[in-house]
């Protein structure tokens, strides 16, 4: 009998620069943790390589400069209404900082109770017992909030934001259409939502109204930018510089997989991940803040998985038998699952992409484990597997 299912280790790499042939150092890495661990690669094993370093070893970087630029060819220097950004230094202070220098006038909507990925601008038990309700300023809003913080980093998001530059005023409200009572040009700020919000707004009468997916989505000058998402997915580098999601994403797991055939002879499904879907139960806080949880993978990490509820099975076909008995009818209905019905109910049919991005995520974390590439293994195999 196999004791082990499937398992995910992080593989240490060297520090990324511009210019690295990633693809080779990420083969090359994995094939010296599997010879130094005694592990066999197989066509089943997954490796997942985390978005940053794709980012870093391209040079897709960015500066405010550049942001501020794009902004002003697009709006013509005019006034601009920002609808719900999230609250996050990390993830769009630069962004405001570069767009407040493109504009004559910036209104930032902040959503409450909380934004897009949850993070909240005031205590529940202090809303419902509020009177706040539509349009507020930021000043007032405050007042009513008792001068909330968000729990985790501690930070005034009202006054960060509205300090990043002389021309920014922020408001507050639920409603995008909001907006509109302020300015009529737009940058929609939302992350998941960002199209329906466009199609709403346009609708109601705005008058030019972008996405953050539309800021660098071409180069301005020599600038990095991504053709898909703009500066969604970024991250801070410095005060004025910022990292992009990473481009051409299908061309590199197609190289590193090709690399790991001329390596190995084995052909391992292969993604590149950025952060997870899921969220954390205590804060209430989602952590997918790209705009996907995989920008590229091979082709079967597409699918979903096509899996019985194994729980159901021992619940209600098993009955009595003896120990070895189960084991081999459990590994009978395995492999004959599409002649039974009902026996997926209950299970997630999620993608892999976004199943196995996620567990990367977990794995190699954001902070200082040095572990930007993933092995999974055996997370193809099923109970019956041998």
């Amino acid at each position: 009998m196999r004791f082990i299912g499937t398992r995910a280790q992080g593989v240490r790499l060297p520090i990324i620069n511009e210019g690295d042939n990633l693809a080779e150092i990420v083969a090359q890495s994995v094939v010296n943790a599997c010879e130094a661990e005694n592990f066999t690669l197989k066509d089943t094993d997954v490796i997942g390589i985390t978005e940053a370093i794709v980012a870093r070893a391209q040079g897709n970087y960015a500066t405010i400069y550049d942001i501020a630029e794009d902004i002003s060819q697009k709006f013509g220097n005019d006034e601009i209404g920002l609808v719900f950004p999230i609250m996050s230094r990390n993830r769009f202070l630069n962004i405001l900082k570069g767009i407040a220098k493109g504009a004559k006038k910036v209104y930032v909507l902040l959503k409450y109770p909380n934004d897009e990925v949850g993070n909240p601008i005031i205590g529940y038990e202090n809303y419902a017992d509020s009177d706040i309700s539509g349009l507020i300023g930021g000043v007032e809003f405050k007042q009513k909030s008792n001068g909330f913080t968000h729990p985790f980093t501690g930070i005034d998001y009202i006054g960060l934001y509205e300090n990043a530059a002389p021309n920014i005023s922020v408001y507050l409200s639920d409603n995008a259409a909001d907006i509109l009572k302020l300015t009529k040009n737009v940058l929609v700020c939302e992350i998941h939502s960002r199209f329906l919000t466009q199609k709403r707004l346009l609708k109601l009468g705005a008058q030019k109204v972008f996405t953050l997916s539309d800021i660098l989505s071409s180069p301005v000058g020599t600038s990095g930018y991504n053709p898909d998402y703009g500066v969604l997915g970024s991250n801070l580098a410095n005060d004025e510089k910022l990292k992009l999601f990473p481009k051409d994403c299908n061309l590199f797991v197609k190289s590193v997989r090709e690399k790991f055939i001329e390596k190995t002879n084995a052909a391992p499904e292969i993604l590149v991940y950025g952060d997870g879907a899921f969220k954390d139960p205590a804060a209430g806080i989602w952590e997918l803040a790209d705009p996907v949880v995989s920008p590229a993978h091979t082709e079967r990490l597409s699918g979903r998985p096509d899996e019985i509820k194994l729980k159901y099975v021992a619940d209600n076909m098993l009955g009595s038998l003896s120990p070895e008995e189960k084991q081999e009818a459990v590994t009978k209905v395995i492999k004959e699952k599409r002649t039974y019905e009902n026996l997926s109910e209950g299970t997630t049919p999620r993608i892999y992409a976004d199943l196995l991005g996620s567990l990367c995520d977990l794995v190699s974390g954001s902070g200082d484990k040095g572990t930007p590439v993933v092995l999974i293994q055996g997370y193809f195999d099923d109970y019956s597997a041998e």
